[in-house]
């Protein structure tokens, strides 16, 4: 089934907009499988190719999406991207999230790398969000340590 996904500012403007295939659907997740519609580009440790395979998930009741990004080419695993953000609002056809500009890569050796904290910081929202913002960040940070401690998939 197609999904679009819709990147909202906190304003609430959408600001991407793209297409997927939803391959899972539980109470408050959806796990769909997008391609990267962007030219080639160097990304952290790797180059993020048109056509990359993502497999995103967006939660209805956490304040991060996870990406899985997979090489065009040979599909191997290239690394986690997570974006901070509202819960995700989940309905028929369409997933739609607050990006909160704070976002964490996780490479595909487990090293992780903060992003973005100068443009969070510079953000106008209230405390309350702020304080969720760096509370959902720690919570992928201690996910993804546990998970690569223990060899494990997020």
């Amino acid at each position: 089934m197609k999904i679009t996904v819709l990147k909202k500012s906190p304003a609430g403007e959408v600001t991407w907009q793209y297409d997927g295939i939803v391959l899972r659907r539980e109470e408050n997740s959806v796990t769909l499988e997008a391609r990267f519609n962007r030219e080639d580009m160097p990304f952290m440790d790797v180059v993020l190719k048109r056509d990359d395979r993502f497999v995103e998930t967006f939660y209805a009741d956490k304040w991060f999406n996870v990406f899985e990004i997979y090489d065009r080419d040979d599909n191997h695993f290239k690394g986690y991207y997570c974006n901070v953000g509202r819960p995700a609002v989940i309905e028929d056809g369409a997933v739609s999230y607050v990006d909160l500009a704070l976002d964490l890569w996780v490479n595909a050796d487990g090293q992780q790398t903060v992003l973005d904290e100068e443009e969070f910081k510079e953000l106008r929202v209230d405390s309350q969000t702020r304080a969720q913002a760096w509370a959902a960040l720690d919570e992928l940070k201690a996910r993804f340590t546990a998970c690569c401690t223990n060899n494990l998939t997020f």
